[in-house]
């Protein structure tokens, strides 16, 4: 999309809320009797996707 902004931000919002939807319903049957803290689930998903990220952007264009 770029850097239009008027797509980037609504799709960013909407992303973010599935997230952050998914990890705490992740969270809240992984341990069934307790619940674990939703950050937890959002580190083990936002660590490999961050990671990735810094490998890729550093790659020269060719």
């Amino acid at each position: 999309f770029g850097a239009d902004h008027r797509l980037v931000l609504p799709g960013a919002f909407l992303l973010g809320a599935i997230l952050m939807n998914l990890a705490d319903l992740i969270a809240r049957l992984i341990v069934i009797p307790a619940e674990m803290p939703i950050g937890v689930v959002t580190a083990l998903i936002g660590a490999p996707f961050f990671i990735w990220l810094i490998f890729n952007l550093n790659k020269p264009k060719r």
